[in-house]
C-alpha cells in the first residue's frame, strides 16, 4: 500500500519501564485504559510521546500491561494491552486488534448500511484514535501524537480489514497546531477522494457526510439505531427534530412516511445539509427548517400552541467539564419540560444526552421527575445506549443515553 509521504514510516519509539502507585496499578489490572501522571512513581529519563510504556507490578516486578506514553496529556499513559502474558507489539498485534473490532460490527454490516465506526478509541483498545467508514472512504481522526510512530501500520491494518479505497486523516485541534508532524487536517493519505461529500446508506436511508470539513469525522454514527427506530415510529406523524444538525432523525422520519418534519438547529449550514440529505431519498411529506437558539424557538412554538406527534431532543454535550454538571442537569430538565409541552396527545417524546459526565441514571431520573411534575400520564417505552459499533469497554466510555417517553393522554 502506498501512503502519502506525510505518513511517517519510521518508528523511533523506545521502551519505558514504569512503576505506578498502588491505586494506579489496581486500575491497570482492572483493565482501565488511563494512567494519570500522578500515578507514575518511576519512569525512564527522556520519555517522549509515542514510547511504549511497559508497566511493572510492585510485588513480583512482572509486567501487568503496556501503553503508549503521551507527554502532552494529563492521561500520561494510554493502555493498549492489559495482561501479564508476554506479547510482541508489532504489525500483527495491531492487525489482530483491528480484526477483533471488525468482528464486533458484523451484525450491523449484514444490514443495508454502508457506514460504521470501525475503531472506537479506548473501547476497542486504540485510545485517542477513531476510525469511521463512509462507503469506501475511511476517515481516521487522531487525538494524540502518540500514534504517529505507528500510523502507517495502523492504516495498513484498517484498509486491509475494511476494504476501503480512500483514507482521510482528521486531526484534533491540538494536533492541527502541532509542528512535530507533516499531517494536515483533511489530508487524503491513501487513494483518491473524488468528492469531499461522500454518500452512504444507513438502514436503507441515504445520507452524505463531508469527510474533509464536517464535524468530527463528518457525521455522528452513534445514534444510528435510535434514528432507525424513530423513523419507523414516525409513519404518518408530524415530527419535530431539535438540535437536528444534518437531519439524522428528520431524514429517517421523512423516508419512513412522516407527514411533516421540522428540523431545528442553530446552524443554517447544518439545516441546508439536512435538506440535501432528505432529498437523497424519496418522500412525500413536508420538510421545514427553523434556525436559531433551540430554547427560545421551543418557547415560541409553545406560545403558538404548536404540537407534534413525535418530538426528538438530542442536544450537544452540556457538561464538557466537571464544573458544568449542575448546569447541564438544569438544561436537561428544561428541555424535558419544553418537549412535554410540544408533544401531542398520545405522542412520543425522545430525549437524548451525550454528556459523559451526566450518568445515565441521573439523566433518566431528571426526565422522569420532570415529566411526573407535568401531571401527564406517560410510560417509558425504552432506554437505549450506543449502537453496536460503539462498544463500551470502560465506565467513562459510555456517554450516549436515550429515553423514549409515550404520553397516555
Amino acid at each position: 500500500m502506498i501512503f502519502s509521504s506525510s505518513i511517517n514510516s519510521d518508528n523511533p519509539s523506545k521502551r519505558l519501564a514504569i512503576k505506578l502507585t498502588s491505586k494506579g496499578e489496581n486500575y491497570v489490572q482492572q483493565g482501565h485504559p488511563w494512567v494519570f501522571s500522578e500515578s507514575i512513581v518511576k519512569i525512564n529519563d527522556g520519555a517522549k510521546t509515542g514510547d511504549l510504556a511497559i508497566i511493572f507490578g510492585k510485588r513480583k516486578n512482572e509486567m501487568i500491561g503496556i501503553g503508549l506514553y503521551d507527554a502532552a496529556s494529563p492521561i500520561r499513559i494510554k493502555m493498549i494491552y492489559s495482561d501479564s502474558k508476554g506479547v510482541k507489539i508489532d504489525d500483527a498485534f495491531f492487525l489482530r486488534k483491528i480484526k477483533d473490532a471488525y468482528k464486533k460490527r458484523l451484525t450491523l454490516l449484514q444490514t443495508n448500511t454502508t457506514s460504521y465506526r470501525l475503531i472506537f478509541g479506548e473501547n476497542d483498545g486504540f485510545p485517542s484514535l477513531i476510525a469511521d467508514v463512509y462507503d469506501s472512504v475511511l476517515v481516521v481522526k487522531l487525538y494524540s501524537e502518540m500514534w504517529l510512530p505507528y500510523l502507517k501500520t495502523i492504516l495498513e491494518g484498517l484498509v486491509e480489514t475494511s476494504g476501503c479505497e480512500t483514507v482521510v486523516i482528521r486531526l484534533s485541534r491540538g494536533l492541527q497546531q502541532s509542528t512535530s508532524h507533516q499531517l494536515k487536517d483533511g489530508d487524503v493519505v491513501y487513494g483518491v477522494l473524488e468528492n469531499e461529500v461522500v454518500e452512504f446508506v444507513e438502514h436503507g436511508v441515504n445520507f452524505s457526510a463531508n469527510v474533509i470539513k464536517g464535524h468530527k469525522t463528518g457525521y455522528f454514527l452513534d445514534h444510528r439505531e435510535n434514528r432507525r427506530q424513530v423513523g419507523v415510529l414516525s409513519k404518518d406523524k408530524t415530527v419535530l427534530d431539535v438540535f437536528s444538525y444534518a437531519g439524522g432523525f428528520s431524514v429517517h422520519a421523512l423516508a419512513n412516511g412522516a407527514k411533516e418534519v421540522t428540523s431545528l438547529d442553530i446552524s443554517e449550514q447544518a439545516l441546508e445539509i439536512a435538506i440535501q440529505n432528505g432529498e437523497l431519498n424519496d418522500y412525500t411529506g413536508k420538510h421545514f427548517t427553523l434556525a436559531g437558539d433551540a430554547f427560545k424557538i421551543l418557547e415560541q412554538l409553545i406560545s403558538e400552541k404548536k404540537k407534534f406527534d413525535v418530538v426528538i431532543i438530542d442536544p450537544p454535550s452540556f457538561a464538557k467539564q466537571q464544573t458544568e454538571i449542575l448546569l447541564a442537569k438544569k438544561k436537561y430538565a428544561q428541555l424535558a419540560r419544553l418537549g412535554e409541552k410540544l408533544t401531542a396527545r398520545e405522542g412520543l417524546l425522545v430525549l437524548a444526552s451525550c454528556s459523559s459526565r451526566v450518568t445515565a441514571t441521573s439523566f433518566y431520573d431528571i426526565n422522569e421527575q420532570t415529566l411526573i411534575a407535568s401531571k401527564r400520564s406517560f410510560s417509558v417505552e425504552q432506554k437505549t445506549q450506543h449502537d453496536i459499533d460503539h462498544p463500551i469497554g470502560f465506565t467513562e466510555g459510555a456517554y450516549l443515553k436515550c429515553g423514549y417517553y409515550r404520553f397516555l393522554d
